[in-house]
């Protein structure tokens, strides 16, 4: 295997080169024969815009493919995992979750810090120190993504962070803030669109050509895959699903409602329905296990309401998976039958078996992660 130089920075890529790097970073080592195939491209040019990503640093060749067919083997294209790193970062309320990553999105050092202040300067001298710590002995820091729960807006080519309920922040330029502090390409996102971004990449989503993420816990939240895209929307705010009707009674949402998705589903709702103070859900998990009433009451109910929330998404996109993460899945422990009903219940066309349903493992970093995956496309 030949020696290859290291990019000091993010190299400027046309689009051709962007396609090819993109087929071997995403849907893994191929051959150049393959990838020709694979992109309509000539062998020639294959050939050439590989030279072209290998004299950049940013694949390598090796690990010959024997095939049964006669004729010199072909040589497999790489990616090379540590030609660049990404900085990842989930903001909380109170809490800053960082990771770095290489270019095939695996962690290779994280942090988690309390936040001193909620103040949007104190948050970014944060970010940025975090960025110095982290990128420390790192050849080639490309980027940052931030995510958080609210909506990212994009207005004259900047990003801007609204409706941040857990921060109190509205208006926001955090992007445009954190590459000042950092000296890097920022990009924001809201944190389940971030999710959804590393599941679609490197998770659950590869090879998927429609998906849909939720993401359970101190809210609710949804990301979209369609056409192989991840959607963004017109405004920043797809998949809003927190008060759609459900039915029932249960916890009052910020909107008064005592109805919707809101009212049963998040974290903060199960607690109240479940009779525990706010900020115990941990007890909540332990009544049930138990067998406590009250607590398998306030699952079952949950449980009915993701249900209800799933089937309207399976009925109007009919997308080729479901992935349910988060810290808050415990109601398809405590009554997965619940959330099998409401699917028979409200699908149109189909039955709740017919649904391809995939629970993901989660821990915060999941989160980060997908922000780093998201400044990684940011640079295609």
């Amino acid at each position: 295997m030949s020696a290859v130089a290291v990019p000091r920075v993010w190299p400027r890529l046309h689009d051709a080169q962007r396609r090819v790097l993109f087929e071997v970073l995403v849907h893994g080592s191929q051959s150049r024969v393959a990838l020709a195939r694979r992109l309509g491209l000539s062998r020639t040019s294959l050939t050439r815009l590989a030279r072209e990503l290998v004299d950049l640093g940013l694949v390598e060749e090796g690990d010959v493919y024997v095939s049964k067919s006669r004729g010199r083997p072909p040589e497999m294209l790489h990616v090379r995992p540590h030609a660049a790193h990404l900085l990842g970062v989930k903001l909380t309320g109170d809490a800053l979750y960082a990771v770095v990553s290489d270019l095939t999105g695996r962690v290779e050092e994280q942090r988690q810090l309390p936040l001193g202040s909620r103040d949007v300067g104190d948050v970014v001298s944060l970010i940025g120190q975090v960025a110095a710590e982290l990128f420390a002995g790192r050849e080639v820091p490309a980027a940052v993504g931030v995510c958080l729960a609210g909506d990212v807006r994009e207005e004259d080519g900047r990003e801007f962070v609204d409706r941040s309920i857990f921060l109190g922040w509205d208006a926001v330029p955090l992007a445009e803030l954190v590459s000042e502090a950092t000296g890097l390409p920022a990009v924001t996102s809201n944190d389940v669109q971030a999710l959804t971004a590393g599941h679609q990449w490197f998770g659950a989503g590869v090879e998927v050509r429609s998906m849909v993420v939720f993401g359970l816990g101190a809210g609710i939240g949804s990301g979209l895959v369609a056409g192989d895209g991840l959607m963004t929307g017109a405004h920043g705010r797809p998949g809003k699903i927190g008060h759609a009707h459900v039915g029932g009674a249960g916890a009052p949402c910020q909107r008064g409602h005592h109805d919707c998705v809101h009212s049963f589903l998040t974290m903060p709702a199960i607690e109240v329905n479940a009779g525990v103070q706010p900020g115990d859900y941990r007890l909540v998990v332990e009544r049930a296990r138990a067998g406590e009433d009250q607590a398998l009451r306030a699952f079952r109910h949950s449980a009915y309401a993701l249900g209800v929330v799933v089937a309207q998404f399976v009925n109007v996109l009919d997308p080729e998976k479901v992935v349910i993460t988060g810290e808050g899945t415990d109601m398809l422990d405590f009554a997965r039958e619940e959330f099998d009903r409401a699917l028979d219940d409200r699908l149109e066309d189909t039955s709740a078996e017919s649904v391809v349903i995939d629970r993901q493992p989660f821990e915060f970093s999941h989160y980060a992660r997908g922000a780093a995956v998201g400044a990684l496309r940011s640079l295609f």
